[in-house]
């Protein structure tokens, strides 16, 4: 784990921090008692012009400005020291704690109960303007923020962003650490090394609340963690280091972090999406190239391997017949010509699946009628391979494109006799599931490879158990295609007995009432 360090701070307090906090606690004690000697000295001289109750007037007036200037506890000192030089110099008799007459004690009493209800006033109204300010601007900076993490492009921009503002605002280091596969924190950005306590990280990211520990502040190691929440989950955790000389942290600064937090985590989702947002469209123009390469390129082949297959039967025809050699070369390329063409009519149904320009032409009808129709088109590869046909008698009817879901037992069934032992049957049963027919298509084969037999559905993809095998890896995509289209799913596994299955369900709507025909 890393992160940045950068003090931009030289001085010890910040460039616009309020003269009071500039002066050391002496400094703020030589200037009050100043102040209030030079009261004393101007009023002097007004002795003989001005009433007491005017001079008084001078000091509670001083009182108020060191209030202002130098703070609370220099206003205390400021009222206890005018009442003083009030008594000892303006007070007969003059230059001595003595009074003439009691009703100065009053006069005294009042003078610094005024004062330092004044003083404490004047104090107060600064420290709040203080605070509003310093709100103000921490709202600015907040705002500046977010502007910026709207605008990042890139995770570094969002991790550069939230280190300025930690170190302007707080002089503290940031860390935003990223979940990796849900399992372990990493680090956004490297920096320079600082310690982080991942089980605490965690804990923020799991719980969505901020983990504070103290006791590590000064040690190396971030002292708060916060989660960077977001719309749809939590996208990570910002961790934060303070100085040596930081305790604790205020309520106000967390409240600042966790708004900046928050701020992130949005800024980092968006950057999520933006890049699914990106490979999703990469993928749909790669796709949509790729359907449009295969469906340019299967409707030219089409008929030149149509006529291809119609030379090499027509070689059959010749009078005399051709020698065995030749009418066996004949046959060999019918049936590689029949095969291109096959896989050539699959690639350009894949096309017009994909492009979605095939419209079903549904019609209610017996399932078994589409099934025997598939048997009887590929019989020839079927010869080795009985079909075992096993339908409910209370099947109703279905409504299906006849002419697609023959296209499914027609691949499903070639693919079970492509990869079964010779001599062993081939299983068809249906069945009824809830709202569903369920269909199911096996073989007693060596079954799939994979658990993950999802993919097997894609374009393009084969069985490991496959290999030198012929076969594009088109064929259960088209069934996929099909079923889907009709309202069903799809799936692949391995039969308890041995062997692989396909199975299929196709919705069981509602079949049209047959009237008897009256007799």
């Amino acid at each position: 784990m890393s992160c940045c360090r950068k003090k931009t701070m030289t001085s010890e307090y910040p460039v616009d921090a309020p003269f009071s906090e500039k002066l050391k606690s002496s400094q703020r004690l030589l200037l009050t008692v100043a102040a209030c000697t030079a009261t004393t000295l101007l009023a002097t001289p007004l002795l003989g012009h001005l009433d007491l109750a005017n001079i008084v007037m001078l000091f509670l007036l001083t009182v108020l400005l060191v209030a202002i200037t130098l703070g609370r506890s220099a206003a205390v000192l400021a009222s206890i020291l005018s009442v003083l030089l009030f008594d000892i110099f303006f007070v007969p008799p003059r230059f001595s704690l003595a009074v003439e007459n009691i009703q100065y004690l009053i006069t005294f009493s009042v003078m610094l109960a005024t004062g330092l209800i004044t003083g404490q006033l004047a104090a107060g109204l600064k420290q709040k303007a203080r605070e509003a300010q310093m709100r103000e601007r921490r709202t600015r900076a907040l705002y500046d923020a977010a502007r910026m993490l709207a605008g990042a492009l890139t995770q570094a921009q969002v991790v550069d962003i939230a280190q300025s503002f930690t170190h302007e605002q707080l002089e503290a280091d940031s860390l935003i650490l990223l979940p990796e596969d849900h399992a372990h924190p990493v680090v956004a950005a490297a920096g320079t090394p600082c310690k982080i306590d991942p089980l605490l990280a965690r804990i923020a990211e799991d719980s969505g609340t901020t983990v504070r520990n103290h006791e590590l502040s000064g040690s190396g190691y971030a002292a708060l963690y916060l989660p960077l929440r977001a719309s749809m989950r939590t996208r990570g955790v910002l961790a934060i280091a303070f100085r040596t000389d930081v305790p604790s942290v205020a309520d106000d600064d967390v409240a600042l972090l966790e708004a900046l937090a928050s701020l992130i985590g949005i800024a980092l989702e968006r950057l999520h999406y933006v890049d699914v947002a990106q490979s999703t469209q990469l993928k749909m123009v790669s796709e949509r190239l790729r359907s449009s390469i295969l469906s340019a390129l299967s409707h030219d082949l089409r008929t030149p391997l149509t006529a291809l297959v119609g030379l090499a039967d027509s070689l059959f025809l010749i009078k005399p017949p051709l020698p065995t050699v030749a009418l066996e070369s004949a046959q060999s390329m019918h049936e590689q010509a029949a095969r291109l063409a096959n896989l050539v009519g699959n690639l350009l149904d894949m096309a017009r699946l994909n492009a979605g320009e095939i419209n079903l032409r549904r019609e209610w009808q017996p399932l078994e009628e589409v099934i025997g129709a598939s048997i009887k088109l590929i019989g020839s590869a079927l010869v080795a391979h009985p079909v075992k046909v096993s339908l409910p008698a209370d099947l109703p009817l279905l409504e299906f494109d006849a002419v697609l879901l023959e296209r499914v037992f027609c691949n499903l069934l070639e693919n079970a006799a492509k990869y079964a032992p010779a001599n062993t049957n081939l299983d068809v049963v249906a069945r009824l599931a809830g709202d569903y027919v369920e269909v199911e298509v096996g073989d007693r084969g060596p079954g799939f490879a994979s658990d993950n037999n999802d993919r097997l559905f894609d374009m393009f993809v084969r069985d490991e158990s496959v290999a030198g095998k012929p076969g594009t890896g088109l064929g259960l995509a088209i069934c996929r295609a099909i079923v889907e289209a009709h309202g069903g799913t799809i799936h692949a596994a391995n039969r308890p007995q041995g062997g692989a299955r396909i199975s299929f369900t196709l919705p069981r709507g509602t079949p049209p009432i047959l009237e008897e025909e009256s007799v």
